[in-house]
């Protein structure tokens, strides 16, 4: 069987995904720092599909997890085929006064892990000579983002990597592709500290959308047609407009 390796499957936008995979056919592999958000997710995939879910439970918010997530995988034979780098936080007010540690997690969370995941993983495909790594990164990816100044680089960074290793996979018969999302209707404005836009879109048909567009292999995936175009607003306008949202 071909398993989907799914970092923060557990809700918003990554379980919507392990829908779509299972609806496929794919073996699930989700993976959360929290067991009681594993379980119900697990128990309503394998409710709705009839398919194996296995769930690892994992801070990916701390310096090495990436290397004990892929280890302890590799332990229990499992071939993955797909890897989702779906887990992501944000923070919101004056970088003076973020707290540095929070602020260190979730750079640990949104860059250094999901390289790491990617550098193994991508090294196994590369032997198989097949496989597919979604990396998700965020329509804030094109400006900068005052007032959120850390997420919105962490979010750059993601899709600067997912490009330039794209280019290098292609010919190895590996894909790497991009899922910018707009604002979405999920946990992660709550986790933020800030409302969710009224122009926020569902994590359902944010992911039925990705899915569709990662099995054709499409570069990068903006979910949301408003979010297509501002994408080519200029970048001091969107600056200005996310300051204002966010100050």
């Amino acid at each position: 069987m071909k398993y989907v390796l799914i970092t923060g499957g557990t809700g918003g936008i990554g379980f919507e995904l392990a829908k779509n995979f299972a609806r496929d056919g794919y073996g699930i592999v989700i993976v959360s720092s929290n067991s009681e958000r594993l379980q119900k997710a697990r128990q309503k995939l394998e409710d709705e599909f009839e398919i194996i879910v296995l769930t690892y439970k994992q801070d990916m918010e701390k310096i090495g997890a990436a290397m004990q997530l892929y280890s302890q995988i590799k332990e229990d034979n499992l071939n993955i085929s797909i890897l989702v780098n779906n887990a992501g936080i944000g923070l919101v007010g004056p970088t003076d006064e973020i707290d540095l540690q929070r602020d260190e997690s979730m750079m640990i969370l949104n860059v250094i892990n999901l390289v790491e995941l990617c550098k193994l993983y991508i090294s196994d495909m590369y032997r198989q000579g097949n496989g597919k790594i979604l990396n998700v990164s965020s329509i804030g990816a094109f400006q900068p983002g005052p007032y959120s100044s850390t997420y919105f680089a962490s979010k750059a960074f993601v899709l600067s990597y997912s490009r330039a290793i794209r280019y290098e996979a292609k010919e190895k018969g590996v894909q790497v592709c991009t899922l910018c999302p707009g604002a979405t209707k999920t946990n992660f404005f709550v986790q933020e500290g800030t409302e969710t836009p009224q122009s926020a879109i569902t994590a359902e048909d944010v992911a039925r959308y990705a899915y569709k567009r990662f099995m054709k292999n499409k570069e990068i995936t903006i979910s949301g047609f408003v979010n297509r175009i501002t994408r080519w607003f200029p970048v001091k306008l969107k600056m200005m407009a996310v300051a204002k949202m966010k100050h």
